[in-house]
């Protein structure tokens, strides 16, 4: 094994068909060793004894891909200075690909003696070896045939799924690839998929995790992997196959065929903070590298962090070094994986500089420069926990954002709560009070009513408290303001007009994501009626609680297809999908708005009634000749007029609905799932029942059936006036 001094980047193990390059980013480190493991796991270490830049860096000849490796790294062990060196350790390469497996809570993972009165003042003489080996890899994936679809914001319908979840309990899906990548992309879950029409797939974390030391004292899992590990490794415990590189050759082959089947895949990422938690958590890679550079440090005393994030620790963008992990991490996972985008976990923290939320951060203006990032889908979990971390409505241009004031708006007017109509305008038509004055555009308003985090939709309609106790955090963790009800008991019943109601109201709150501007993004298993019995903070329950439950009722089946029937209605429709907002003018050449509020009684809605505590009903039409854009070959974009009728009282409302040169075709009607057969004459009544919706397109159908009828009736008149004159 020759050794030569090899080069400071690119960072991590790169192999160039005779040896490795090896290559770590370390300044406070006063020496660093390189250590090999054979098949029988024996360690060679070798000193790293070239240091350019900070980065401590050496070739080695004759190495090849699968070749596992680790670090030590020297120096002080002083954590009031925020030193926590400890060559005992085996550290995991920041910039590794793929790892030997899961971490191994006996082997040890902390750098201090858990048993000291001192905890993590005193430095552990134990050797701690339960971090995962990192393995040399080398790209030779087949990408040939795969396309980057690149959907336009607008035309999406982004489907949040966990790969586990998903195929896990799926009896069609070969049990040796359920909860796996290759079960997500498996012909079952694909032909779901393609039957909701759905465009997107947004992946809970994927990034390596670990199960945290106190979910694993407890005999829990970290189900939703927001403990990250590596933010190159693909996780291991969602691949079938568990051979070195496995996981990152299924990753690969689910993204390709995923694409083949006309789904894009983001990747919901979290930069925000790592799986080492606070001062006393485990070191298993960046605080044993160079603890005050990846992480935000108390200035008073660097023993302690700054936790914007509710997880102990922060990550140091302020850093130049850890914002280029992040980068690097991003592009990889564009260049090397073929993803198509990411929505970024508490996205406020990588935005705070000093300590406040900076809209002119450093994290923006590299993203927003860089060629490969600045070209995919950016989707912000636009909070923190921290001081004014709330930031709802303010990233910048090319930024999406989760609306959490479109999830609690929808969820109160649903439930019945007065003094919602006047928002209802705004969160209806893609939020322009958030997104408008800003140069962004409505689709970048991405709508939810329910994701990973929160109630089900199911539970949503089920339970007024959360029912945490499986967590064995004494039901104190999750939210306690879920907006919900419960609809007369409390979980579930076998009252048939509560389910019946609740199946309803479920219909609605689908029905209103998809025909609101902005993007929507359901929550899988919601058309499944997926029910994790309350708990709204499953993030630790890693079995039939969160698994996609596949023994469908007919209830369930009548939900797919009604979620079916309205993400097909949002894609025939471009009204329900602008990129504009509107602007409630007359379109030239009509005597219409491009958008009109009315009241029940046809009358357009005063400054009154969008202000009336009680108010609980409302339509929204919507002009088919006032989208003012042009489609992909460059024609006008026209639509049907559209008219969307909302009733969230406890009562039935007769509507009047509008003039128009044609009928009114009823498309949904949610107190019946089926296919509504209603049809109106213009400037006719409907009635909209209590805690239910209409959408009506205009038609000329009922006009159709009226001249085939008087058509059928000229044919048998013109028949007997022909027999008369024949006797």
């Amino acid at each position: 094994m020759r050794l030569k001094r090899g080069h400071p980047y690119p960072l991590g193990a790169t192999y160039d068909g005779k040896g490795v390059n090896f290559a770590l980013y370390s300044e406070h480190a006063e020496g660093v060793e390189l250590c090999l493991f054979d098949e029988e796991l024996n360690e060679t270490k070798i000193p790293l004894r070239n240091r350019t830049a900070f980065v401590w860096h050496i070739y080695v000849d004759g190495i090849k891909p699968g070749q596992l490796y680790g670090y030590r790294v020297h120096g002080q062990y002083r954590p009031e200075l925020g030193l926590r060196f400890n060559p005992r350790v085996l550290l995991m390469d920041p910039y590794a690909k793929a790892l030997s497996g899961t971490e191994n809570h006996e082997e040890g993972l902390f750098a201090y003696n858990n048993f000291s009165p001192n905890k993590d003042l005193d430095v552990s003489v134990e050797y701690a070896s339960g971090t995962p080996f990192s393995i040399v890899m080398e790209d030779n994936f087949d990408w040939t045939g795969d396309v980057r679809l690149r959907y336009p914001f607008n035309r999406c319908v982004i489907y949040e799924a966990h790969v586990k979840g998903i195929s896990k309990l799926h009896p069609e899906v070969p049990e040796e690839l359920r909860g796996t990548y290759a079960g997500l992309a498996s012909e079952p879950i694909i032909r779901h998929l393609k039957k909701l029409g759905v465009t997107t797939i947004e992946l809970l974390p994927v990034h390596q995790h670990i199960d945290d030391p106190f979910l694993y004292e407890k005999g829990l899992k970290n189900y939703w992997g927001y403990s990250t590990l590596s933010y190159f490794v693909p996780e291991i415990r969602y691949s079938s196959d568990k051979s070195i590189g496995g996981p990152v050759r299924e990753f690969k082959e689910m993204v390709k065929k995923l694409h083949q089947e006309g789904f894009e895949v983001i990747l919901d990422v979290v930069y925000n903070h790592t799986c080492e938690g606070n001062h006393q958590g485990p070191t298993m890679c960046y605080k044993g590298i160079d603890n005050i550079n990846y992480y935000r440090l108390q200035p008073d005393n660097k023993r302690f962090y700054k936790d914007y994030t509710g997880t102990g620790n922060t990550i140091n963008v302020v850093c130049p070094q850890t914002l280029q992990l992040i980068m690097d991490s991003l592009r990889y996972w564009v260049n090397e994986m073929h993803v198509d985008g990411f929505r970024f976990d508490l996205c406020s923290t990588l935005a705070r500089e000093m300590h406040y939320w900076n809209q002119l951060s450093s994290f923006f203006t590299i993203i927003h420069q860089d060629p490969v990032i600045s070209q995919v889908k950016l989707i912000a979990e636009p909070w923190d926990v921290g001081e004014g971390g709330y930031q709802v409505g303010n990233f910048p241009v090319l930024w999406a954002e989760w609306n959490a004031k479109f999830r609690d708006l929808m969820r109160s007017f649903w439930k019945g709560d007065g003094g919602t109509v006047g928002e209802m305008g705004y969160r209806l038509t893609g939020s322009s009070d958030l997104y408008e004055q800003d140069g962004r555009k409505p689709y970048l308003s991405v709508n939810f009513i329910t994701a990973h985090d929160g109630f089900t939709l199911r539970d949503l309609v089920s339970y007024n408290e959360k029912h945490n106790h499986n967590n064995m955090e004494g039901n104190r963790d999750g939210h306690s303001d879920n907006r919900s009800w419960n609809h007369g008991v409390e979980g579930e019943t076998n009252d048939a007009y509560i389910n019946e109601l609740r199946a309803r109201q479920m219909r609605n709150l689908m029905a209103t994501l998809l025909f609101s501007q902005g993007t929507p993004m359901i929550c899988g298993g919601d058309e499944l009626m997926r029910t994790q019995r309350g708990n709204n903070n499953a993030y630790c329950q890693d079995n039939e609680v969160s698994w996609y439950n596949w023994d469908l009722t007919e209830e369930a089946k009548t939900m797919i297809d009604f979620t079916s029937e309205v993400v097909k209605i949002r894609r025939e429709h471009p009204a329900l999908h602008r990129r504009k907002f509107f602007q409630g003018r007359m379109i030239r050449g009509s005597n219409i708005r491009d958008i009109i509020w009315f009241r029940p009684d046809g009358q357009e809605m005063t400054d009154e009634d969008w202000n009336n505590p009680h108010g609980k009903a409302l339509a929204m039409f919507l002009s088919g000749t006032g989208l003012d854009d042009i489609d992909e070959e460059g024609d006008p974009l026209k639509d049907d007029n559209l008219i969307l009728i909302l009733n969230s009282s406890s009562h039935d409302i007769e509507f009047v609905l509008p003039q128009c040169n044609a009928d009114w075709e009823c498309l949904i009607d949610t107190l019946n799932p089926k296919k509504s057969e209603e049809i109106a004459y213009s400037g006719n009544k409907t009635m909209v029942k209590a805690r239910s919706l209409k959408l009506f397109k205009c038609s000329h159908k009922l006009l159709e059936r009226m001249n085939k009828i008087n058509h059928l009736v000229q044919q048998i008149k013109d028949s007997q006036d022909e027999m008369n004159n024949q006797q």
